[in-house]
């Protein structure tokens, strides 16, 4: 059973550019946010980047963060699949 991983993304970013709603289907579970600003201006202005479960994934070019995300979702529902042992 996956449990839900929240992805955030500022429209305003480069990585919005990219097919964020298909992670919906790749990854059972997963709920694409796109908001209109997630106060990381800063950030936002040299870095593509999006928060997955409340963590930051970033990189220089939106392609790199896209395979990054999609990375750190795997290792998200890889750790929600984990099931303590007996």
């Amino acid at each position: 059973m996956y449990g839900v991983i929240v992805v955030e993304v500022c429209v305003s970013n480069p990585l919005s550019a990219y097919p964020l709603a298909a992670l919906e289907e790749e990854f059972p579970g997963v709920s694409v946010l796109e908001s209109e600003c997630l106060s990381l201006c800063g950030l936002c202005q040299h870095n593509a980047y999006a928060y997955v479960n409340g963590k930051l994934v970033f990189a220089k070019d939106a392609k790199t963060c896209y395979e990054r995300l999609r990375q750190r979702i795997a290792e998200e529902q890889a750790w929600l699949l984990d099931e303590p042992e007996s």
